[in-house]
């Protein structure tokens, strides 16, 4: 892998290896761009088959970062962190105090939080060694589980996205079809069923599927048939890539707008549901509510701010539909020049600052 080449072609900033022997730690912060802030962005921990491929996942992961924090309207950047190891058998007090004296050392240039492979009790052990990490026990001023807060920004979303395609942003009487019922999307449901949606799910595990069917009066059907039922908005809220050439034409729906990241296969199955007239709302976009709540802490928590943030999801995705509509392109490629003109706005914005400032000492020597 050409480090620096590919480091070039997508403009990243910095790429820290990071190694403990004692510990036995092995991590790869990447920092994508800071021009909005510091970068923000999880710990994963995964058995990576080599260690170019934990590369490529740092550097892809901190990328997507970049773009989700500037979307959200957030002042703060993209990075990322992988830890190379087995979550279930490498995990030691030694290892993540070590990896957080690394980042006390990148002295506020990088923020840290929960990931795939990481827990609450992983931040905490961090938080021994720097203040740069979130997502930590609330004993320490965090924000706690950020499944409900996720959950009301797809709800927020998802009302943008039925404005577009309904004329109103009410769902009381459309048909949503979940797929998926975990933490956030039981969350998403029960925003949907007090507004007076009716809720079809599926799911691999029957005692979700059982719990939204009790609470919810939802209609459960196999997670193979998901796809294809007579509903107005498709949600997916568990595996990504559930949106691709098998499952497009069974779509029935008019919206989607769901948790799940990754959703679309490809670039081109964005393209499609475009061509289709499915309104879409981007995934990093929609599913914002949680980062947004653990950048809240930087400030000190605050639960009442922090929703109003997330309230902010259904004028982001507005906002996407806007772009998609004036520039005439697909809502996941105005997500991204969503994110991309905001950055381009700070630099230009900065460089003009410092000009005017060259211009005065110039004019004062």
């Amino acid at each position: 892998m050409e480090i620096f080449k590919y480091m070039e072609q997508y403009d990243y900033e910095q790429l820290v290896f990071c190694q403990d022997k004692q510990s036995g730690l092995k991590a790869i912060i990447a920092i994508h761009d800071t021009t909005l802030g510091p970068a923000l962005g999880g710990t994963r921990m995964w058995t990576y088959a080599s260690e170019e491929e934990a590369i490529e996942d740092a550097l892809r992961l901190a990328r997507g970062m970049t773009y989700k924090n500037a979307a959200a309207g957030l002042n703060l950047g993209g990075g990322k962190t992988v830890i190379i190891g087995d979550p279930r058998k490498d995990k030691s007090e030694e290892l993540f105090r070590a990896f957080g004296r690394y980042i006390q050392g990148l002295n506020g240039r990088y923020i840290t939080a929960e990931d795939v492979g990481t827990t609450v009790e992983d931040m905490d052990l961090i938080h021994e060694e720097t203040n740069y990490v979130t997502g930590i026990s609330p004993a320490f001023g965090s924000s706690g589980n950020p499944s409900p807060v996720t959950a009301y920004g797809v709800y927020r979303g998802m009302k943008a996205a039925a404005k577009e395609a309904f004329g109103s942003d009410s769902l009381e009487g459309k048909v949503v079809a979940v797929q998926g019922v975990g933490n956030v999307a039981y969350s998403l449901c029960k925003h949907l069923h007090e507004e007076g949606a009716q809720l079809i799910v599926s799911d691999i595990n029957k005692d979700a599927v059982r719990r939204a069917v009790e609470d919810f009066h939802a209609k459960a059907v196999d997670p193979n048939d998901i796809y294809g039922v007579e509903c107005d908005i498709y949600a997916p809220c568990a595996l990504g890539a559930t949106i691709n050439d098998v499952t497009i034409p069974q779509f029935k729906a008019k919206v989607i707008a769901g948790s799940a990241n990754n959703q679309l296969r490809d670039t081109k199955h964005g393209d499609m549901i475009h061509e289709m007239g499915i309104v879409y709302a981007p995934d990093y976009v929609i599913n914002a509510g949680g980062v947004i709540n653990v950048a809240d802490e930087l400030y000190g928590y605050n639960s009442e701010r922090a929703l109003k943030k997330v309230e902010g999801i259904y004028n982001n995705i507005a906002r996407v539909i806007e772009i998609a509509k004036r520039d005439n392109i697909p809502t996941y490629k105005a997500a991204d020049r969503l994110a991309e003109e905001r950055i381009e706005r700070m630099r230009n914005s900065r460089s003009q600052f410092l000009q005017n400032g060259h211009h005065i000492l110039s004019r004062k020597s």
